[in-house]
């Protein structure tokens, strides 16, 4: 039986041309370049509770804009990527132009990775913020990120889950890229596509090692020794805020009092 389709006068239909490259954008610039500074970010515990501390404080140091950012250039356009996948897989639409050069397992591997991802995503925000044990969940502290982070992963299933929702998820970012060069006619031709494959095997390689890195490196860490030293980096930064407020404090114009007339 053929894949159902939309009929000629649906929205998806009337629309498919502008809707098929929101989705693809989305999945390039705002999911997939946070993809891109996650991972790396977090791979940077490989140098250590310091190196990793560090980058979450220049992260969080975007103070109350940090909400307002996630939401505008994280979670929203994920939001809409995702609804837009299940739709599209929903309605059996093709994503792409041809079929003629991705074969039906990498077709099915994209929309199979693209659901485990989805469902990853969720339950990784969940379990760093929300379940505690015995759930296999941990409050991750940015002032302590490091240990809290190595906690929370601890669990050998929860480590596992975490390995097949990385490689999920940047299996489907780098064989992404591919659909979207031909969405977007960047790649027409054979050859092209050749090279493409290439870029998508080398993106894919390069973040999946940063990302199995960061699981195996927080695993190790010892959390005692990484949380003296996220203490120490605390109250360090809580000293120089308190610092800076005093400079502008004393900064200030002050009032000054006019002698008073006889």
């Amino acid at each position: 039986m053929a894949a159902s389709t939309p009929s000629d006068d649906s929205f998806l239909s009337r629309n498919q041309f502008l809707l098929y490259r929101l989705f693809s954008l989305a999945g390039l610039v705002p999911v997939g370049a946070f993809l891109v500074v996650h991972l790396l970010t977090n791979a940077s515990v490989l140098g250590g509770a310091a190196s990793f501390q560090s980058r979450v404080n220049l992260i969080h140091s975007l103070g109350p804009l940090l909400p307002v950012v996630e939401w505008a250039f994280i979670f929203l356009p994920m939001i809409f990527h995702a609804v837009m996948g299940f739709v599209i897989i929903a309605n059996g639409m093709p994503n792409v132009g041809s079929y003629a050069y991705m074969g039906n397992i990498r077709y099915t591997l994209q929309r199979a990775t693209g659901m485990i991802a989805f469902a990853f995503i969720l339950w990784h925000i969940t379990q760093l913020h929300w379940l505690g044990a015995p759930l296999g969940g941990g409050q991750f502290d940015p002032h302590h990120a490091s240990s809290s982070a190595a906690v929370a992963l601890k669990p050998m299933l929860v480590a596992l889950l975490y390995a097949i929702g990385i490689l999920s998820t940047v299996f489907h970012f780098a064989n992404g890229l591919w659909s979207l060069g031909v969405t977007w006619g960047l790649w027409t031709s054979p050859a092209a596509m050749q090279r493409a494959n290439w870029l998508s095997v080398v993106v894919g390689v390069g973040l999946a090692a940063a990302g199995l890195g960061a699981l195996g490196g927080m695993r190790a860490i010892d959390v005692e020794e990484a949380r003296e030293i996220e203490t120490r980096m605390d109250r360090a930064r809580q000293l120089l805020e308190g610092e800076t407020a005093d400079s502008h404090a004393a900064g200030a114009v002050q009032p000054v009092s006019l002698p008073a007339l006889d």
